[in-house]
């Protein structure tokens, strides 16, 4: 089937008297055809930022050298049943795996071994023509193929061995590759924009010449550390995460200079795997929440993006990693609820074959069920914002120097015991941020309570400030030794037991009494279920309570996956406000609750919580 740009060439070129089809002639067709592809483009309806966007679907295979036949089934038919059953604002499909191969004709990287036609141009012109942003799956640090071709691209362990996966930051690859052929993405196929793979959380610490000269060059270390204890071994692992940073930044501005309207999206950054400010010019922040034990992945991601000031978005993973099954509809929408509830947008990842088609079209009825849900909600969800309760600290000085890693959330002591204190705050049903130090400064009067989970070095201003905050009637919970060792000087000289500090030595059976303790009024109660994550946030000026039915087996799923999570209720759900509110209306059910007004407090009742319902505050 000929495209509307096909057409209308072919009715140029036609129109040409047939002596002027000479060479020169021929390019000037050419020319023409690709200003007939402009104006098109052009008169197509506009496509949403990403900044803008609610929801996405995402396809990905990681094409390789098993890849010969990519194109062969790929159709506008089935672009369009994807648009057509799921209406996202976007769309992110496979261009680069981790293994290297381009799933596109690319003329500037390493493509597959064969293609049918040109999928990319497929995808992209019906795209463009419905009006539907399109954004590639590229991995950018990890990248098998380029180190094996090219072995002075690659990170060098410490033993002197090229990394099989990982290119190197501080070389060319991101010049020589990486920025090239984003540049032909966003020139000749004229995409929206890339999300980033395999980037922060692929990228490893580097023995090779360059890195290991100027990291002398700036330390005035003789050597570079191999291990953990020895000296400069925390500057070493800053120094790496700087060069991640200066390598982002510099692929981010260069393709902005090139391309403006590109939007750029690095898979992890500045989230739970990089709990620091945003210090890139990225068009929002997205992960993919582990595909397993997907709710209680959400719950801390979700609360990691939340209150960076960047647009962002999580991803489900559709199906599960160890059985590698489909997910039924309703436990994806329990995940989405989970990212919904925090003011997120979402998406899912559903599998492309080796050839590129979609794997099985029938998941997109899965995924239209899983998007009418969302769509049901995203008046009253999208970019809320929470009302402070408790602040959980994600130290980025403590988990920096802990974690043996470099970009990820694994390895230090401090996030170990911050999920179980998160886990714990949520079944006991009160609000919870996530927060950095870049967030605490200077604003931590903002929450009654600030609690500080197993941290075992914070940096001394900072600590200053949080003892501060203490000895001025804030609400500073310590959870086990190291935080206690922190404030040992303040803890010693309380006399009489008067100190500021509520200190506990892990989060055990007397968790719950100590969060009563030190938030003994919170502002939203509730009672009928256990199962019932609280969030209360604000939208357009107005307060909202956000409740997720979290019921089921979500941590450890059926093989099968969760088909069926019962509602939960009767639920008494009491809000603690200045003055009786105008009306308190169910949403996205559209149903007014009849309201009790008492000491402070607006009390309703819902017969029950299906998944996830939102409480409108009428002021």
């Amino acid at each position: 089937m000929k495209t509307a740009h096909d057409l209308l060439c072919l009715r140029f070129v036609r129109s040409f008297p047939q002596a002027l089809f000479g060479a020169v002639v021929l390019f000037g067709a050419v020319a023409v055809c690709l200003s007939c592809r402009d104006a098109l483009a052009a008169e197509s309806p506009a496509r949403m930022k990403r900044a803008d966007s609610f929801l996405g679907v995402h396809f990905d295979f990681h094409a390789g050298d098993d890849c010969d036949r990519v194109g062969e089934r790929t159709t506008r038919q089935m672009v369009e049943l994807v648009i057509d059953k799921v209406k996202p604002d976007y769309i992110q499909i496979d261009c680069k795996g981790h293994r290297g191969y381009a799933s596109y004709p690319t003329k500037m990287g390493n493509p597959a071994p064969g293609f049918v036609g040109d999928p990319l141009r497929i995808w992209r012109d019906v795209t463009r023509e419905r009006g539907i942003a399109l954004f590639m799956h590229y991995s950018g640090v990890w990248d098998y193929h380029a180190v094996a071709t090219h072995p002075e691209w690659a990170a060098i362990d410490a033993g002197g061995k090229p990394n099989a996966k990982a290119t190197s930051v501080f070389g060319p690859y991101v010049d020589e590759l990486m920025i090239p052929q984003l540049r032909e993405l966003a020139g000749e196929y004229g995409v929206d924009g890339v999300w980033v793979d395999g980037d922060c959380w692929g990228t490893t610490p580097d023995y090779g010449e360059v890195a290991v000269r100027e990291f002398r060059k700036q330390t005035g270390a003789e050597s570079a550390p191999r291990k953990a204890g020895e000296p400069y071994w925390n500057e070493w692992m800053d120094f790496h995460r700087e060069g991640f940073r200066r390598y982002m930044r510099h692929y981010v501005d260069e393709l902005k200079k090139s391309h403006p309207n590109f939007q750029v999206i690095s898979n992890w950054a500045f989230s739970d795997h990089m709990p620091e400010p945003v210090s890139a010019d990225v068009a929002g922040l997205s992960g993919d929440f582990s595909p397993d034990n997907s709710v209680n992945s959400a719950r801390f991601a979700g609360r990691c993006l939340e209150d960076q000031g960047v647009p962002w978005d999580l991803m489900s993973w559709s199906f599960s990693r160890k059985t590698r099954k489909q997910k039924p509809a309703v436990q994806l929408m329990q995940e989405a609820a989970v990212v919904l509830a925090l003011g997120g947008g979402y998406q899912a990842y559903f599998k492309q074959d080796r050839d590129g088609a979609l794997r099985d079209p029938s998941e997109m009825d899965v995924m239209a069920e899983v998007a009418q849900f969302c769509r049901d909600r995203q008046a009253f969800c999208h970019r809320s914002v929470a009302v402070p309760q408790i602040a959980l600290l994600y130290s980025t000085a403590g988990h920096y120097r802990a974690s043996p890693r470099l970009f990820h959330w694994s390895g230090s002591s401090g996030v170990t015991v911050l999920r179980q204190a998160l886990a714990k705050i949520l079944h006991n049903q009160y609000g919870v941020q996530i927060v950095s130090e870049h967030h605490l400064t200077g604003a931590m009067s903002q929450w009654p309570v600030i609690i500080v989970p197993g941290w075992e070095y914070l940096a001394p201003a900072f600590r200053n400030e949080l003892a501060a905050y203490a000895k001025a009637g804030g609400q500073l919970l310590l959870i086990g030794p190291g935080p206690a060792k922190l404030f040992e000087p303040e803890r010693a000289a309380a006399e009489n037991n008067t100190s500021p500090f509520v200190t506990i030595n892990a989060v055990d059976d007397t968790f719950s009494s100590v969060l009563e303790k030190v938030l003994s009024e919170p502002i939203v109660g509730i009672a009928g279920s256990d199962d019932v994550d609280i969030s209360p946030r604000t939208l357009n000026e107005k307060l909202t309570i956000h409740l997720v039915n979290t019921s089921g087996p979500h941590a450890n799923p059926p093989a099968e996956g969760i088909t069926e999570i019962p509602p939960v209720g009767p639920l008494t759900v009491a809000i603690r406000l200045p003055k009786s509110p105008k009306s308190i209306t169910q949403q996205p059910e559209g149903k007014p609750l009849a309201v009790t007004w008492g000491d402070g407090r607006a009390t309703v009742m819902l017969p029950q919580l299906k998944l996830y319902s939102i409480l409108v505050v009428e002021p």
